[in-house]
C-alpha cells in the first residue's frame, strides 16, 4: 500500500466516515497510522468520539487524528513576506498591506482552508513518524483548489526571491563602495524562503507519484454525486494525482419488502452502471447503508470491512 491516502469528492458523502475507517483498519493490521482531516467541517472527532486538534492526539493502539488548523498555514506564509518587506523596508522600498497581499498570493488568493490543508500536507509527508498517513481532505472544490496551489504558492515565492535577491545585490553593491569588501552584509542562517520553496515543490511531486500517493473519490450512488465524482477524477488525472479507486458510499444492498427501499435501490444500480462505465479504469469498492450516523469505532470497524487496505 501506499504511504499517502488522499479521499476526496463531493460534501456529505462520507469522506471523514471511509477516512477514519481506512485509518482504523490500518491500525488494527498493525500500522502506525495517522488521520489527517483538512476539512473545514472537522468533523474527524465526532466521528471516532475522541477530541482531536491540531496536535496528533492518540485515538487508540497505532492511530492518531489531527484536525488542520487554518490559521496556522495564513500565518507560516504570511510571516515570510512581511519579514521580506521589513527586510526591503531597510533597504529603502516600503511596501503598503495590499501590496505585501499582493505578493505573498501573486494575484490568486488562496483560501485559508486550502492553506490549512497544504500546510498539513507538507508536514506529515515530511514527518516520517507513521508508515501510513490517511488524509480527509475538504469537498471537490476546495481539494482542486488545493492541489494547484502548490505551484501558486511556487509563483508567488518565486517573485519574491527574485525581488529580494535583485535588492540585496544593490544594497550589498552600495555597500562595498561605501565601505569596501567588509561592508557586505553577512546573512547566516536558513533560507526561508528557498526552504518553504523546496517543501512546496515536494508537496507537488508526492502529490503525483504513484508509488507513494493514492488519490480514493468517494461517492454515493446518485445522479448529482456522479456527475460531480465524473468531474472530479477527470480533473485529478488533468493535474496528474494518482486516482486509484471509486468508493461508494451509502449503497443499499438488501431492500427487503419495503417498495420506496427497492424504488431507491433501483435509482442507485442506474447510477452504479454509470460509474462503471464512465470510470472503467478504476477500482470500485461500495459501502453498505445504514441507519444513522456512523460514530464509534465499532460502527467505523464494520465500514473498514468493505474498503480496500492497499492502493
Amino acid at each position: 500500500m501506499t504511504e499517502f491516502v488522499l479521499y476526496g469528492g463531493k460534501g456529505g458523502v462520507g469522506k471523514t466516515t471511509v477516512a477514519a475507517a481506512t485509518g482504523l483498519r490500518l491500525a488494527e493490521d498493525g500500522h502506525e497510522t495517522l488521520v489527517v482531516s483538512t476539512d473545514p467541517a472537522h468533523s474527524l472527532a465526532d466521528a471516532v468520539e475522541t477530541k482531536i486538534s491540531g496536535e496528533p492526539m492518540a485515538v487508540r493502539e497505532n492511530l492518531w487524528g489531527v484536525e488542520a488548523d487554518p490559521q496556522t498555514g495564513v500565518d507560516r506564509y504570511r510571516s515570510l513576506f512581511e519579514a521580506l518587506a521589513e527586510e526591503l523596508a531597510d533597504a529603502g522600498l516600503r511596501m503598503d498591506e495590499a501590496e505585501i497581499a499582493d505578493l505573498f498570493t501573486s494575484g490568486v488568493m488562496p483560501g485559508s482552508d486550502e492553506l490549512a490543508a497544504l500546510e498539513g500536507l507538507a508536514t506529515y509527508l515530511d514527518a516520517h513518524r507513521w508508515d501510513r498517513v490517511v488524509f480527509d481532505t475538504a469537498p471537490t472544490g476546495h481539494t482542486l483548489r488545493l492541489l494547484d496551489l502548490p505551484s501558486v504558492m511556487d509563483r508567488g515565492l518565486a517573485t519574491a526571491l527574485d525581488l529580494r535577491d535583485q535588492v540585496r545585490r544593490k544594497v550589498d553593491a552600495a555597500r562595498t563602495m561605501m565601505f569596501g569588501p567588509m561592508g557586505t552584509k553577512r546573512r547566516d542562517g536558513p533560507d526561508e524562503f528557498a526552504e518553504t520553496r523546496e517543501r512546496m515543490e515536494r508537496v507537488g511531486r508526492v502529490l503525483c507519484d504513484p508509488e507513494r500517493t493514492a488519490f480514493r473519490v468517494v461517492t454515493v450512488p446518485e445522479t448529482m454525486a456522479v456527475r460531480e465524482s465524473e468531474r472530479l477524477v477527470a480533473q485529478l488525472r488533468a493535474f496528474d494525482v494518482p486516482v486509484t479507486t471509486l468508493v461508494v458510499n451509502k449503497v443499499i444492498d438488501d431492500a427487503g419488502d419495503c417498495d420506496r427501499c427497492r424504488g431507491k435501490q433501483a435509482v442507485q444500480e442506474e447510477s452504479m452502471a454509470r460509474l462503471r462505465d464512465a470510470l472503467p479504469g478504476l477500482e470500485t469498492w461500495t459501502v453498505p447503508d445504514s441507519s444513522g450516523e456512523v460514530t464509534r469505532l465499532d460502527a467505523l470497524e464494520r465500514v473498514g470491512t468493505h474498503l480496500p487496505v492497499g492502493s
